[in-house]
């Protein structure tokens, strides 16, 4: 997941023709990453300088601010009302209302739009979600765990019958688990598919599979912005993949391409969200 957010929020861009006073402010939400803010930055800078100049615009007029802690992203939303942001699925459901978040543009990721989360246990020690209750349950997402409930288990369980074992490294979890240390590890789709390339101590197995997701990228705050002010961002992510230089660096994050998404796209993703409430 550190790769798919750090390409999108190095994606985003001034629209104003002229220079700005002052740089525009974008907020880059990533909770429970590991990503280093210096580092984040300094990415994003990078990727900014491509997409500036496929897009044609001026040259370091804008910036940003990172953080990977939800509370502290909340506040920033806040504080900074930004007219773009990235934001976890999670912290776009909860302030959706609250900032007239609308979704511009999604990642491609081997050919999908959407993810699914399992849950990893040791082969043959659990069989179900239900035999876990009450047992540790480590991951780097689990800094939401409202959005674990509602949205990756759907309602039919909630976070809070775990013990939460929150972790910023997805290997140092599942090193746990293979050792016994934890009784079971959540993982997104990225996580899932890098299984494969590590060597642990004891074979692991799913117990839970959630329901496609779709992945979440660019919002814009819909009363600040225009129509033609998004539909010129959806524009520039589409033709930074394909760019000489852009394409390399997309390939170097995973990302195939960039995608304009509906709103509709996470209607069911609201529905859950508000069920219950």
């Amino acid at each position: 997941m550190r790769k798919t957010y750090l390409i999108i929020a190095s994606l985003l861009i001034p629209f104003a023709v002229s220079a700005a006073p002052s740089p525009e402010m974008i907020v880059v939400c990533y909770p429970g990453g590991s990503v280093n803010v210096k580092d984040a930055n300094g990415a994003m800078s990078s990727m900014l300088r491509v997409v500036e100049r496929v897009g044609q615009w001026q040259e370091n007029s804008f910036n940003s601010v990172f953080s990977t802690k939800p509370n502290e992203c909340r506040k920033l939303m806040t504080e900074k009302n930004p007219k773009f942001a990235i934001t976890s699925l999670g912290l776009y459901l909860e302030l959706r209302n609250q900032h007239n978040l609308l979704p511009v543009a999604q990642p491609k990721i081997k050919g999908r739009t959407s993810e699914r989360y399992r849950v990893m246990v040791q082969k043959d020690k659990y069989k179900s979600l239900d035999e876990l209750k009450g047992k540790t349950l480590g991951g780097t997402v689990l800094e939401e765990p409202l959005f674990i409930s509602k949205i990756v288990f759907a309602g039919k369980h909630d976070s809070a019958g775990f013990i939460l074992k929150p972790s910023n490294q997805a290997i140092r979890a599942l090193r746990s688990l293979s050792k016994g240390e934890l009784d079971a590890v959540i993982l997104n789709e990225q996580q899932f598919g890098g299984l494969g390339s590590l060597h642990l101590e004891k074979p692991l197995e799913a117990v839970f599979t959630s329901e496609a997701i779709p992945l979440m990228g660019v919002v814009a705050n819909n009363a600040t912005t225009t129509t033609e002010e998004r539909a010129r961002f959806g524009k520039a992510l589409k033709e930074m993949c394909t760019d000489a230089e852009g394409k390399k660096l997309c390939e170097l994050f995973g990302v195939e391409s960039f995608v304009n998404v509906d709103e509709a796209v996470y209607e069911p993703m609201v529905k859950l969200w508000n069920k219950g409430k």
